[in-house]
């Protein structure tokens, strides 16, 4: 009896054991998926952090010598802030955004984009009426794509906003702050610049005839989304499509400098001129669509800062990555609630911006600090 006794006591401890065992795999389990990760965003460990921080002290640098101040606002908004500036069919919209109901039952949504929310604290504190405005801002932006190297789904952006004011020399002048802060890190990978211009309400109407009646044609070959578009009326947008049929389509579409006004060609001109009177490299890109989803707000120029150190080509096909983007904007502020004011701004991928650092150097690079010869500019336009 003893013996058979202590061998039930042993059997009762290993199975007390073997319970204790699955139980503690669970956990562990549990625990490791509780802790892990969201996919799509990143730890910026201490060393990752410094230079992170570095890269945003030499951008505020650059643009404080250009009179910008900084902004910040939150990273939660009402979502209605976003379907009047990003356009409520926009992809961003309808697939993209991070977005949710408060506790009221409000729909609230985390940033995808820093212009939107700048311009809505100026409309909101009553700072349209003291123009123009040069601010710039920094921090995290939500998006739910594809995560890939140098593109995350929580990502940071450095931004530069300059409200109210207008002209060619207003837009050389960005574009050469541009130029200063990415020269200032150092970078001496093939960034190149492309731009283009959207033109003005007249250009867009034509343009937007022309690709109505182009892409009618080809209408049973476009992706569902895109006969939606077409449908709605926002054709402008089938020029954004990811669709391998629809970029085949596109690729033979009407092209935006074909219909641009008087006025809108003759002030690229001068934008044009003005580049070359500082000397930095450009590169007209006609199809510069790709990334534009709120071209009801846009209008003018369109800058593009690409490397190809990361990838050969895109999901779309094309080449390189943007590393800074940006360009004028004339219609948001009064679709926000303020009055018409003309803006032009540009953001820029901390993260894309870390890694190109660390990359090694292929050449120099193909913008150059140019801040001094502005008067000169200035004065020319």
């Amino acid at each position: 009896m003893r013996h058979h006794g202590t061998d039930g006591v042993r059997a009762g401890r290993r199975a007390l054991q073997a319970i204790a065992g699955r139980w503690q795999s669970t956990s562990n389990a549990k625990k490791s998926a509780a802790v892990s990760r969201v996919r799509g965003t990143r730890d910026l460990l201490p060393d990752e952090l410094e230079q992170h921080i570095s890269v945003v002290r030499t951008l505020q640098d650059a643009v404080q010598r250009y009179g910008f101040r900084q902004i910040q606002t939150p990273l939660l908004e009402y979502t209605d802030l976003f379907c009047c500036s990003l356009g409520d069919g926009s992809d961003i919209v309808m697939k993209e955004m991070y977005t949710f109901e408060d506790n009221s039952g409000k729909s609230v949504t985390l940033r995808p984009e820093g212009t939107a929310g700048v311009v809505r604290a100026l409309v909101s504190n009553s700072l349209m009426y003291s123009l123009p405005q040069k601010l710039s801002y920094t921090g995290s932006m939500f998006r739910y794509e594809r995560p890939q190297r140098g593109r995350y789904r929580e990502f940071q952006q450095f931004g530069a906003e300059y409200i109210g004011s207008a002209g060619p020399s207003v837009d050389v002048e960005v574009i050469a702050m541009a130029a200063d802060a990415l020269a200032a890190l150092g970078i001496k990978e093939n960034i190149r610049l492309e731009m283009n211009s959207l033109g003005d309400t007249e250009s867009r109407a034509r343009y937007r005839v022309a690709l109505e009646n182009y892409f009618e044609q080809y209408k049973c070959e476009l992706s569902t989304d895109s006969q939606n578009r077409l449908e709605r009326g926002s054709v402008l947008r089938i020029l954004d499509s990811k669709s391998e049929s629809d970029q085949q389509i596109v690729a033979e579409a009407p092209q935006l400098d074909q219909y641009l006004s008087e006025d809108a060609a003759a002030r690229f001109d001068m934008v044009v001129g003005g580049l070359e009177a500082l000397g930095i490299d450009y590169r007209l890109n006609s199809r510069l669509v790709r990334g534009l989803v709120i071209l009801s707000c846009y209008a003018g120029l369109r800058i593009e800062l690409l490397t190809n150190a990361f990838v050969e080509k895109n999901d779309d096909g094309s080449s390189g990555i943007a590393v800074l983007a940006g360009g004028c904007y004339d219609s948001l502020v009064d679709t926000l609630g303020g009055p018409a004011t003309s803006c032009i701004g540009w953001a820029a991928g901390l993260d894309r911006l870390c890694l190109l650092r660390n990359q090694p150097s292929i050449g120099p690079s193909t913008i150059s600090v140019c801040s001094a010869l502005m008067v000169t500019v200035e004065c020319a336009l």
